[in-house]
């Protein structure tokens, strides 16, 4: 090649629109850092505004839903940890909610105190993570993010102590969980709780006046409550755009209805307000912590008619909770034999992702990559 001729063009395109304005068409990811994943977004920018943008997925596909029809029921618990993989726990209890529906297993006092416990230590763990990135896509490369990992450390041990493993835990059961708390484990959860406001403090005066992170996410990504339930999403981001739903408070399952907490709510439906969302979330968490901690009783911790050969009869269910991200469920189809006919997993990192064409364009690339990161994805449950 001669060194003095222009180099071609390598992941990006230039065009014309109809008033015949210069369009760069840019491909960012599948590896990029802004892309939380193997994900690709392709973009046409006129200079630096987003006027067009088309999510490309499927790097990471796994096949997990057609897998799972030709395994047992119990041999999917494990696979359910990779789907959103910062999030087991609360992975396991939606698909063990679900199996238990087909045989209407009551599950035992202690291991529903269990399951919040370790649901709410997830949330945690998750928004933790969320606020960190969020705030490195930001820019604020360093403090921040290490902040959050270290409180997500004490967590994961939690979780190491109990299940043996940080992230792949494989805990719940149908009609409870594998095993007992071990000595000391609810004690030294009492005190991680405790602490964990001191964080939220800290957190809390480090960003939430700061000038910067108020200027480039206030108003920015904006998702109206009519537009957010038109795109089916739930969780934190459709609790940001002003709509009050939690299915906590909705379907009651396990035993949340025996807790007094609040739904944070926001007004604007940007990503400041998304932020915030899992700022106060998190206080939220910790006083549903403190009280199942201080009422935990004593007892089994799986049920007396668990079955050993799990076999439901021919019939459908559908069984979901709030995970961390929003509504997680299970869609299972019994055909009487020890394998599920259909199994197929509403995972709401997918479902939100629907949104993010909308909220981009007519903003800045550099504002494309938060409103992507105040979504909250995982690409294993997008690409299951």
């Amino acid at each position: 090649m001669n060194l003095t001729e222009p180099m071609p063009a390598r992941g990006f395109n230039l065009s014309k629109d109809d008033l015949g304005s210069d369009i760069l068409e840019i491909a960012m990811g599948p590896h990029h850092p802004s892309t939380h994943g193997v994900f690709r977004m392709d973009l046409k920018l006129d200079g630096e505004t987003v006027v067009e943008l088309k999510p490309i997925f499927g790097y990471l596909h796994r096949n997990h839903e057609k897998l799972a029809e030709d395994m047992t029921y119990p041999m999917s618990m494990p696979f359910t940890d990779r789907l959103d993989y910062l999030c087991g726990m609360t992975n396991n209890w939606a698909y063990a909610l679900s199996c238990e529906q087909f045989l209407d297993i009551e599950v035992p006092e202690r291991a529903e105190y269990i399951r919040v416990i370790c649901a709410e230590l997830t949330r945690l763990v998750n928004h933790c993570l969320l606020v960190g990135f969020f705030i490195n896509d930001l820019g604020a490369l360093g403090t921040p993010l290490l902040y959050a990992l270290r409180e997500r450390e004490k967590i994961l041990d939690l979780f190491e102590n109990l299940s043996g493993a940080r992230m792949m835990v494989n805990y719940m059961r149908f009609g409870g969980v594998r095993c007992d708390l071990p000595d000391g484990w609810l004690e030294e959860c009492k005190r991680i709780v405790d602490i964990f406001p001191t964080f939220l403090d800290e957190y809390e005066t480090l960003l939430v006046e700061n000038e910067i992170v108020i200027t480039r996410a206030q108003n920015v990504g904006v998702l109206t409550a009519e537009e957010a339930t038109n795109f089916s999403i739930t969780g934190p981001m459709l609790r940001a755009s002003g709509v009050n739903y939690d299915i906590r408070k909705v379907d009651k399952y396990g035993i949340y209805d025996r807790f007094d907490f609040k739904v944070p709510i926001g007004a604007h439906g940007d990503c400041y307000d998304r932020f915030m969302v899992r700022m106060l979330e998190m206080r939220e968490s910790i006083k549903i912590l403190k009280q199942a901690i201080k009422d935990i009783p004593e007892g089994e911790i799986i049920a007396a008619d668990a079955p050993n050969i799990y076999k439901p009869a021919i019939g459908e269910t559908y069984g979901r909770i709030e995970s961390p991200k929003g509504e997680l469920g299970f869609y299972l189809v019994a055909d009487g034999t020890t394998k599920p006919y259909r199994f197929k997993v509403r995972p709401p990192s997918f479902v939100n992702l629907t949104a993010l064409r909308h909220m981009c364009i007519g903003h800045k690339v550099a504002d494309a990559v938060i409103i992507l990161g105040s979504i909250d994805i995982v690409l294993g449950e997008v690409d299951r």
